[in-house]
């Protein structure tokens, strides 16, 4: 059984991730971009990215810094999502491996 202030928690987050992911549709609807607002917001999701794998660089765990590799290897070839996907499939499946 769940317990209710950790569903709680997971509906709030949820709630909060689609007002962020809604939030720029509704602001920016009705406005046209210029090319440097377009590039900037072509960015956003590889900054989130680095954001969120940043500290695996300060890791000391083998596991961690070898699936770190692997995501910049990837990234140097594939597209976002490949390169997530790749990215998230060899740190659980090298943290398995390794520990």
């Amino acid at each position: 059984m769940i317990d209710a202030t950790t569903l709680l928690t997971v509906v709030l987050m949820a709630g909060v991730t689609y007002l962020t992911r809604i939030g720029g549709y509704v602001v920016l609807r009705n406005r046209v971009l210029g090319a440097r607002a377009t590039a900037v917001m072509e960015a956003a999701p590889g900054c989130v990215l680095i954001s969120v794998i940043a500290p695996a660089f300060v890791s000391r765990n083998p596991a961690d810094l070898a699936a770190l590799a692997i995501t910049l290897a990837a990234a140097t070839r594939l597209s976002m999502l490949p390169t997530v996907l790749i990215g998230v499939a060899s740190a659980g499946l090298l943290r398995h491996l390794i520990g």
